[in-house]
């Protein structure tokens, strides 16, 4: 590959990583946390160091330490050490990525299942308050219930995508 053509699809991809960024950001993750893990995502390598993505990404090695804390806190990189090392490596399991951070949700959907049973117990299932903090229980019970069906649903579905190549 020449140096231009190296040039162009390393802005093709930093393009993108900003595109898909922006919709995790929407979401909820912080901005440089969303752009560090859609670079994760969109960059063929499997592992990376914190200089890495910050040459990468073309931001500074501060950056890149806040963002990787965070994504490590909340499950959607895993931080690892190779013997002899100095640095960390970071990675994700591209494995059917999407469904193990689903499925790292559920125990977000219990806790506010929960919470909301509390609130019921707390309020009183006959006021107003009580009634909606109930119908939030049994949705989220609901979702959580249903998210064990779609991932079933799911890896039975992924085989046929031939994405293990």
């Amino acid at each position: 590959m020449t140096a231009e053509a190296g040039e162009e699809s390393s802005a093709r991809l930093l393009r993108y990583v900003e595109r898909f960024a922006q919709v995790l950001e929407e979401s909820g993750v912080p901005r440089m946390p969303a752009r560090v893990f859609a670079y994760v995502l969109a960059e063929d390598r499997d592992r990376y160091t914190a200089s890495e993505l910050a040459a990468g990404l073309r931001v500074s090695p501060a950056a890149i330490s806040g963002a990787v804390r965070y994504l490590v806190q909340v499950g959607l990189v895993t931080k690892e050490r190779e013997p002899g090392m100095r640095s960390d490596l970071y990675r994700i399991d591209d494995r059917d990525i999407w469904s193990h951070i689903f499925l790292q949700r559920s125990d977000l959907l219990s806790h506010y299942e929960k919470a909301a049973a509390e609130g019921v117990e707390t309020l009183g299932p006959d006021t107003r308050g009580g009634r909606r903090m109930r119908e939030s229980q049994e949705f989220f019970a609901f979702l959580r219930a249903e998210l064990d069906g779609v991932m079933a649903r799911w890896r039975e579905y992924r085989p046929q995508l031939d994405l293990d190549r």
